[in-house]
């Protein structure tokens, strides 16, 4: 019994001796090749890292260069065309419509009977009033015979004469009724769309017919307060249309309201256009651009070349091939164009598309143009195949050739 179990102890010492040294022997083979590998690793990345130094990154962006072009002082708001005379007619006694004289959107001259009331009631009472001033004047004639032989007395003269003067004035009087019963035009113009019919019973006040003078025009438009100083009567501009695309109308200013709007602090002006051809119309929305100084010559950029950062704005300026970022003070805007006051000077080269990759120094290349790169920006050339010292010791780079020599004898 003893023997068997000192037997298995020893066999078991045994195999357990023999699988600690295999165990050993594999982790003692392994260790060399986990080194060369990491090795190996450092040294592939040193050389990426070492080309990826020595790259710099070309932008691709559009630049345009700074030019100067002959530009007015203007001032660019809306507002609205006004006739230069408009009426509606009323009537001024009521009475019935017994003839119209017109047709809806004819030319006028200025006195051309348009509407005609009744004229019976109106010609019966000056017939009536004419009757009674010729009475009256027969009375006064006896009455000055009479007091010349001293039969009347001087007040009963007077008041024939009275008599005869308030007749005449009922003459008058009804006289003035009878014509205003032919509603006549008080300016030549355009007729516009009647309300009534002949027959119609109209009452004093009642609308007819409106009547537009339309050549010239006047367009009617605000600016800010600020501009007051720069607002004259006399300056010229000039007026578009959405509803008369690619047409462009010269007008004057004619008055400058004295009173500044308090609702919304602008002032109101009036200039003149002319309309020979009658092609505007009352009412159109107009876009005026007020020109307040003679031409000069400016700076002009897009618009687009602006980069904005919070109340100032700024330009990416390209020069030997890299960028700088300028602050600029702008003026007036036209045509998708903005003029530079102050920041750029003329001939400068000005990005105006990829701004969002550029910073200060950043390297570009303009679109269709053969800018210059610095040397420093080249991408250097590929590694070299010689051996690569590192902390792991001499390792071959993976991109080394073999050797094609033989082992030495």
């Amino acid at each position: 019994m003893n023997k068997a179990i000192i037997g298995t102890i020893v066999v078991v010492g045994v195999l357990g001796a023999a699988a600690g040294g295999y165990w050993f022997g594999t982790q003692k083979t392994a260790a060399p090749v986990q080194a060369s590998g990491s090795a190996g690793g450092a040294a592939q990345g040193a050389v990426k890292g070492s080309a990826g130094q020595g790259q710099a990154t070309v932008v691709s962006v559009e630049a345009i260069k700074v030019v100067t072009a002959p530009i007015p002082q203007v001032i660019t708001t809306v507002g609205s065309l006004r006739s230069d005379e408009s009426i509606t007619l009323r009537p001024e006694s009521a009475g019935r419509i017994s003839a119209i004289t017109f047709q809806e959107g004819q030319r006028v001259a200025k006195g051309v009977p348009l509407v005609t009331l009744d004229p019976a009631i109106p010609r019966a009472e000056l017939e009536q009033a004419k009757a009674n001033y010729v009475l009256a004047k027969q009375k006064f004639d006896r009455a000055v015979d009479l007091a010349k032989r001293n039969f009347i007395s001087g007040q009963a003269k007077d008041e024939a004469e009275n008599n005869v003067k308030v007749a005449e004035a009922s003459v008058q009087l009804a006289e003035a009724k009878l014509a205003k019963t032919d509603i006549r035009a008080p300016f030549s113009g355009i007729i516009g769309l009647r309300s009534v019919s002949v027959g119609d019973y109209v009452k004093e006040g009642a609308d007819l017919v409106n009547l537009e003078a339309i050549d010239p025009l006047k367009v009617d438009f605000r600016v800010p307060e600020t501009y007051l100083g720069q607002v004259q009567v006399g300056q010229s501009l000039q007026i578009t249309l959405d509803a008369l695309p690619g047409k462009t109308y010269q007008g004057k200013v004619t008055a400058v309201n004295p009173l500044i709007d308090a609702a919304g602090r602008s002032i109101i002006i009036r200039a003149q256009v002319g309309n020979q051809d009658t092609t505007l119309r009352p009412g159109m929305f107009a876009r005026v651009k007020l020109i307040t100084r003679a031409e000069r010559d400016a700076m002009m950029l897009p618009e687009e070349a602006l980069v904005p950062q919070g109340s100032d704005k700024y330009v990416f300026r390209v020069t030997d091939g890299k960028v700088t970022r300028v602050k600029v003070e702008t003026g007036q805007r036209r045509d998708g164009k903005v003029e530079i006051v102050n920041g750029v000077n003329k001939d400068d080269v000005i990005v105006t598309a990829g701004q969002l990759k550029l910073r200060d120094g950043v390297s570009v290349r303009v679109a269709g143009a053969e800018t210059p790169v610095p040397a420093a920006s080249m991408t250097p050339m590929s590694a070299p195949t010689s051996m690569i010292e590192s902390s792991g010791g001499l390792v071959t780079p993976a991109n080394a050739q073999p050797s094609r020599r033989g082992p030495k004898s």
